[in-house]
This record gives structure tokens, sequence and C-alpha cells, in this order.
């Protein structure tokens, strides 16, 4: 047990560091900032791994993006940071730090809340085998000192390997049919790839792109006849809800005049070009049969039906880019379906709400995919219920954009962006979270969640008050960012039956637990997606989805378990998130496949203690 004045606490406020307000009033962001880096480049050049330790607070962490860790790791306390430093410093090197002093990224003074203060800057380093950007958030102390809440080390290149883009781009003149030059090296006619990335949506597109401007051969299957139409066959309406700065993709920005909020048909065709622009190796109508990983070779053999033909290759990474739940539907099995008269689909098989005009239909569900069907039912005239069965945790569409605004925009670079978006330990992030969404809740929202709560739709901030983010962490849903529907149940037009499960179905619909029943000549589950390993063992088998270990959700740091890092299995990775998240840790896993083909890393060199 800690002591009460030692008790670990997240959120580093001037009342847990026991100092005045008149102790930062005056402070110089820049001095404080290159007397700290002074210090730890001075303990880091010899050695020092206590001195080094000492200059974080005693609850602070350090935040490793492949540095010293070659994983995704957040070491928490002094003394778990100089064990980190003991075992990694000798072998990966830091060294050539220097002070970052541009106008956007220089040392300034943030406070994101009234009793919370920071100095903050960047810095640039370099390790053994490549190059990074740092960000440190100092605090005050008692005894006067700005010590490290926060270190956040990100690799962003190797040396040696640099991506071949901008500058390095080809600059010889190119005589050779360039059709003729695509149809070869897309066929792999002449030796497999070292890399198959299963699933060509954006996860998967961008994984290829980081992947080949890093000099690594890959290829990208997909069961569909086109790229995008994960996208494309998904209901009509489907709209995303993040801004158009927050879903840039790698090396091809969209054009000026896109829309803020892109549909989901749009989005497959810009990936269909994406693929097309940037020379990505795609087979389409294509599925593994089998795989068998062969351990003294650290290689997979892997057969797959390309349009009816079947070619076994040896390449050494698998990477599933399967989407959430591996694109695997989750159904509940709801007992008395064999009795029931309508009809019964997944959120996954709806199209279009035209052929339900003037019928009944029950949507099960009360997240982003229920609502947006059951806003196309009713614009096309159909009386829908809609059953919650837990609250739902809602925001508008404008707070949606207000939490994205700051950074993601029109005019701050989004690699920047993406760079503070990781820089804080979530522990930290969580009190900013929870400040942020009751101010939105009684703010911008007010009126919207006063009114579903009036007609009996129930909410809640998230866990802990939190809202989104927690959420999408954890469970990969929960929410709906409101695009109309949550009006619609404010005036009764969408009727809803909340806090009782389902409990069977009748003749004509469906019967609650409560013995409430819902008639229904349709009923769609919006239930979301299940296991992630559910792909990996169709694929792979069932002795390959164990090792793989838990998939998505966070770990006791606070990192997101299974993708964008090893997983337990040698050579088989998870690329698994929306567009922003892709965008920055695709650049991470393809650096650890690169690594591992040039031999600088091996499986057994990422931190795990």
């Amino acid at each position: 047990m800690y002591p009460p004045s030692h008790a670990p606490f997240d959120c580093p406020t001037i009342d847990h560091l026991n100092v005045g307000q008149s102790s930062i009033e005056r402070i110089s962001a820049p001095e404080e900032a290159l007397k700290w880096l002074s210090a730890f480049a001075k303990s880091i050049s010899n050695q020092g791994h206590e001195s080094t330790a000492s200059l974080f607070h005693e609850h602070g962490f350090w935040k490793d993006i492949l540095t010293l860790t070659w994983n995704l790791r957040t070491i928490r306390g002094v003394s778990a940071i100089k064990r980190l430093l003991d075992t990694r410093l000798s072998v990966t090197g830091l060294t050539a730090l220097h002070l970052v002093e541009d106008a956007l990224r220089g040392p300034t003074i943030m406070k994101p809340l009234a009793s919370l203060v920071f100095v903050r800057f960047c810095f640039e380093f370099e390790t053994r085998h490549g190059k990074g950007t740092a960000v440190a958030f100092l605090v005050p102390t008692a005894d006067g000192l700005w010590k490290a809440w926060s270190l956040l080390t990100r690799l962003e290149s190797l040396k040696g390997f640099p991506e071949q883009v901008g500058i390095l781009r080809g600059h010889v003149t190119n005589h050779e049919n360039w059709e003729d030059q695509r149809r070869h090296e897309t066929s792999f006619e002449h030796g497999d790839p070292v890399v198959v990335v299963i699933g060509a949506g954006h996860s998967g597109l961008e994984m290829a792109a980081r992947l080949k401007y890093l000099g690594v051969s890959t290829l990208v299957i997909d069961r569909n006849p086109r790229i995008g139409d994960n996208w494309r066959t998904r209901y009509k309406t489907l709209c995303l809800h993040d801004t158009i700065w927050y879903n840039r993709m790698p090396y091809l920005d969209f054009p000026k005049t896109w829309p803020v909020y892109c549909p989901a048909s749009k989005l497959g065709d810009w990936l269909e070009s994406y693929a097309t622009a940037l020379d990505l190796n795609v087979w389409l109508s294509s599925s593994i049969t089998s795989t068998d990983f062969i351990e003294e070779a650290k290689t997979w053999r892997v057969s797959i039906n390309h349009e009816g033909k079947v070619r076994t290759m040896m390449v050494k990474h698998l990477v599933f880019a399967t989407g959430f739940g591996g694109g695997c539907p989750k159904m509940p099995d709801v007992p008395g379906k064999e009795l029931y008269h309508g009809a019964i689909l997944h959120s996954t098989e709806f199209t279009s709400a035209a052929e339900y005009a003037g019928k009944k239909v029950v949507v099960v569900g009360a997240c982003n995919s229920a609502h947006d069907i059951a806003l196309d039912l009713c614009r096309h005239g159909s009386d829908v219920t809609m059953i919650q069965r837990s609250p739902t945790y809602v925001m508008s569409v404008k707070s949606m954009a207000t939490s994205l605004g700051d950074r993601y925009n029109e005019h701050f670079p989004v690699e920047f962006a993406d760079l503070l978006g990781a820089a804080l330990p979530f522990a930290t992030q969580k009190p900013l979270l929870k400040a942020f969404v009751e101010h939105m809740a009684s703010t911008t929202d007010r009126d919207l969640i006063n009114g579903l709560e009036r007609a009996g739709f129930r909410t809640y901030l998230g866990p802990d008050g939190t809202g989104l983010l927690p959420l999408i962490f954890e469970r990969g849903g929960g929410f709906y960012i409101d695009t109309g529907s949550s009006q619609e149940i404010i005036k009764g037009a969408i009727k809803v039956k909340s806090g009782c499960p389902v409990q069977r179905f009748t003749q004509g619909g469906l019967e609650l637990e409560n013995g409430t029943t819902v008639e229904g000549d349709t009923v769609v589950f919006a239930t979301g997606f299940g296991d992630m390993r559910d792909s990996i063992r169709e694929v792979c088998g069932p002795d390959v989805a164990t090792k793989v270990g838990n998939v998505w959700g966070l770990d006791a740091e606070g990192e997101l378990q299974g993708v964008w890092r090893r997983t337990g299995h040698s050579g088989l990775w998870i690329a698994m998130g929306n567009l922003g998240r892709s965008r920055f840790h695709t650049l991470h896993l393809a650096l650890q496949i690169k690594a591992t083909e040039e031999g600088i890393i091996s499986h057994e060199d990422a931190y795990t203690e």
C-alpha cells in the first residue's frame, strides 16, 4: 500500500502535486524544456539509468512505440522506467536528442483543465536502427523542479530503409509497357510475396501501401469482386460520422472538393482509386483455402483460390485486415425462429429501406447501424420499433466534429495531430475526456439527451462518464453519433422498447423478457460483429487462433491488445481500426515487418516485462 501522500493518481492536478498556482505563473516553457532535455540527454549518454528515471514524476509514464521496446507499451513509475532502461537502452541506444523549436511543435504551456498545467515540447532522436520524434509533458513538483509526467518516444523510420516517397520516389524514365509491367508485378510470376494481407478495406490497403514503399513485396487478397465492395454492399444510407480531415489516408489526400462526411459507397470508390494510384497488388474474388506454418523456417505455406485457380505460396507474414470482429456478423441465437412468419436478417444484409415501405420492422440494437437503419426505414414509411437492451452513449455529429476539430482540420498537419493523440497515457486522457463529455452533454447536446430520455430511450455518458473513446477501445461499439435518428425517436416516429432483452420469437414478432410482445414483418439484428479470432480460426485453424490471444480491448497499460503489434503467433499480425487509427499505426506495423525482414529484430526482441 502507498502512504496517502504517495498514492498513485492519473491526472496530475496542482492539488495532487501539492504545488501552488503562484509557482507556475512566471514559468518559461522553453527554459524548462531545455533544462529537462539537457539533463535527460546527459543521463542517457552516461547510462545513468537511475538519474534518468528520477527526471520522471514518481507516478509518471513512458509511452513507447517501437523505440526501446519494439512494441507498443506504456511503462509507469520510476522503478519500472529504470527497469526498462536497464534492459533495453544498451540494445537500442538513444542519441542525437534535439529540441524542436518551430511554432507548432516548440515548447508551450498547456492548461487542458483549470487545475492541470503541462509544459509540452517535442524533440527528435536517433537509435541504432532508426529515427523518431518524442513528446514530453512536464509537471511542477513541490521542490520547484519540473518533471516528466509523460514521455512518448515514437520510432518513425529505419536507417538505411527510408520510405520511397517524396524526393526518394522513382526518378527513372520508364519506357517499358506500363500495363505489362503492372500485370507482371501483380501476378507474382517471378516469385512469391513476402507478405499476404487478408482484406482490401482501408486497413489492408494502407498496410500494403506502407510496405510497398518500404520495399516489402506484398499481396492483398479479398473475397469481393471489386475493391470497396465492403462499403458498397452495406446499407445505402451509410455515411461516415468522422470528418474528412480525420479520415485521411497515407500518401494520398482526399481532393479539396471532398464532402466533410463521406458516403460509404463514395469511400468504396476512393479505395479502388487509391489502390490503382499507389500501384498496390490486389487479387480480388480470392480466398485462402489452407495455411500451414513451418516453425523452423518461420514461413507460411498459403494456398489461395484466385478466380477459381489455386496457387500455393511461401510467405513470411500474414496480416489480417478483415475489420472489427473479423467481419463475422454476431447473430444472437434467439429461440423460436422456426415459429416466426417474417424475415430475419443481420444489419450486414440490410441494403435499403425501399422494399420495407408500409411494413412493420423491428430493429434489435441501439447503436450506429441500428439508428441509421431505423432512420432509413422511418423515412420510407415503415412502422419502426427499436429494441434497446442497455443504455447508449449518444452525441451529436456537431459534438463529434468539435472533439476532432482542434487538431483535425484544414490547416493542422495530420501527422502531428496523430502524434499528439497518442502522446498522453490513456489513464491521463480519461479525466480530460470526462470533462469534455460533461461539458458537451450539458451544452450542445443537452436538449438532445433530455429529449431521448423523455421518449424512453436510455442514455448515459459512457464508462465512468468518459464518452466515446473507451467504448471504441473496449467494445468497438455501444454509442450513436446522431445524424437524424434521435429527432425521430423524440417525435415518436421511431418507437423504442428499452431495458428489456429479447426472450423469444413469436409467430408475429418478438417477445421480450418482461412479457411484452413487439409485432414485426421483419426483424433486423444490428448486433455488431464477433471475435476477430473467428476469422483467424477460419483461415489458420483453432491452434493458431488460440495462440494469438486477446484481440482489441485495453490491457493493463491502456494499450490495445493484439493489434498493430506482435500477436502470440510468429508471422501473424492484425491491422484493425478506423481510418484515422489505421493511418497512424500502419506505419508501426510496416516498420516491424521491415525490421524483421532486414534482420534488425526477431520475434523475441519485443519488450514484454
